[in-house]
């Protein structure tokens, strides 16, 4: 299988993106524990019990899809504060899911999340020349959907239970995206929102 997403390092003025190695367990375990990220039933978090777990399927996601899962730092104080991954990446139609996104709550409202989507994004339409960047999200998960939304990403639909979580309840995702003429205002904004932070 040719690999499209090479693991590559995206700096920022208030985060880096480094690819997501076993050596993050420690600090991602911290990273969940800030506000019990893993208590939101409509998300994806790992308790810190199981942030190893997390990341060995993010590596397999790796090596078997060419998948490209990120830790994510703060450039300030140089702690690991989350992680972000490329995923379902589709080289002939050049479109790929960015998704599996968390931060420590302390981290959450604040320029992270607008650079890590301006970095990815980015990446995604200038270096790798996609078409199209999807943004997956759970029906109940509003902030998650309002972010999304105040990205400049535009909802394509709703998938009706399209997953069934380990409780047996099935999930509802709202599924948005960005296409590679709309980067340039999407762009601008995300600048524009940097700015004012």
């Amino acid at each position: 299988m040719a690999v499209w997403i090479e693991p590559v390092t995206l700096d920022g003025e208030h985060v880096v993106l480094e690819p997501l190695t076993a050596d993050h367990a420690e600090a991602l375990a911290d990273a969940t524990a800030d506000g019990e990220l893993w208590k939101l039933w409509y998300t994806f978090v790992p308790s810190p019990d199981r942030v190893t777990a997390y990341i060995e399927t993010a590596l397999e996601g790796r090596e078997r899809h060419g998948d490209l899962p990120f830790a994510v730092r703060h450039r300030e104080s140089g702690r690991v504060i989350g992680s972000t991954r490329f995923f379902r990446a589709d080289a002939d139609n050049r479109r790929l899911e960015l998704g599996h996104t968390w931060y420590a709550r302390r981290f959450q409202r604040s320029a992270v999340n607008s650079e890590c989507k301006l970095l990815l994004l980015g990446h995604a339409f200038e270096r790798l020349e996609a078409i199209a960047v999807e943004l997956r999200t759970h029906w109940h998960n509003h902030a998650s959907r309002n972010a999304i939304a105040r990205l400049g990403a535009k909802q394509d639909g709703v998938l009706r239970h399209h997953t069934v979580s380990a409780d047996g309840i099935y999930r509802d995702t709202v599924v948005f995206s960005i296409l590679s003429q709309e980067w340039p205002a999407v762009r601008q904004n995300l600048n524009l929102r940097l700015g004012r932070l």
